[in-house]
């Protein structure tokens, strides 16, 4: 991959990979999406909890599962459950990643599932927003009117014509495996980002996002618990 950095387009997950979201953002996050099916859905608490979870599982994103079944409107949902009072004071990254993102030649793209306000917030508070090219938030993954999220090919290919790019320059760096699996699938390498699995694990109490029997699945290119290892790949 070293011949080919300066060409390469980087595309990196926030959450769980960029800072340790298990900390700062899944708890009040998962709290405040029981909270709304609660409210909208008229759900027990502990069948909200059920049901967000199930949606997780099945489609990668609990937003999918209640837009398509429920009717739900993305956008209050995002807003609704991504205000997260206190967020920056449990924010937390590595001074070493983030020289590592300022020394990364290519393009950097941050490309996630969660809300653009959310995103600009968290890459302000950590002093990250000017090591990003460019941000793609759930809010602009869409496709002919229908919600289309990692780890929807269909989408992934979308953002490289977006950035004017064959599939084969990006590189997606990922803590979850479902959405590598995707992107592998359309010519994509893929970096996994181990550092926050086991955290991750305790704070979904369920949802192994990177639990898989090999130590590093065919459709991973590289396994990494610093971004600082990006800069030798």
């Amino acid at each position: 991959m070293s011949g080919q950095r300066r060409a390469t387009v980087w595309l990196f997950d926030l959450d769980n990979t960029v800072h340790d979201a298990s900390h700062a953002a899944f708890g009040p996050t998962n709290q405040a999406m029981n909270d709304y099916i609660v409210s909208q859905l008229g759900l027990a608490p502990a069948e909200a909890s059920a049901l967000r979870q199930q949606y997780w599982d099945r489609y990668g994103a609990t937003l999918l599962g209640l837009v398509r079944h429920h009717g739900v409107n993305a956008s209050h949902f995002l807003e609704e459950t991504h205000r997260l009072p206190g967020l920056e004071d449990r924010l937390r990254t590595h001074a070493h990643d983030r020289a590592a993102l300022r020394r990364l030649r290519g393009r950097k793209v941050l490309l996630t599932n969660a809300p653009r306000s959310y995103a600009l917030r968290v890459l302000r508070a950590l002093g990250l927003a000017d090591c990003f090219d460019g941000l793609i938030s759930i809010d602009e993954m869409t496709m002919f009117g229908d919600l289309r999220p990692k780890p929807d090919a269909r989408m992934l290919r979308r953002v490289a014509v977006r950035l004017k790019v064959a599939p084969w320059r990006c590189v997606l760096v990922e803590d979850t495996l479902a959405h590598q699996k995707s992107a592998h699938r359309i010519g994509m390498r893929t970096v996994w980002m181990q550092r926050y699995l086991k955290t991750a694990k305790v704070a979904n109490n369920s949802t192994e996002v990177g639990v898989h029997p090999c130590r590093k699945p065919p459709y991973v290119y590289a396994r990494i618990q610093s971004l600082n290892k990006l800069l030798s790949l």
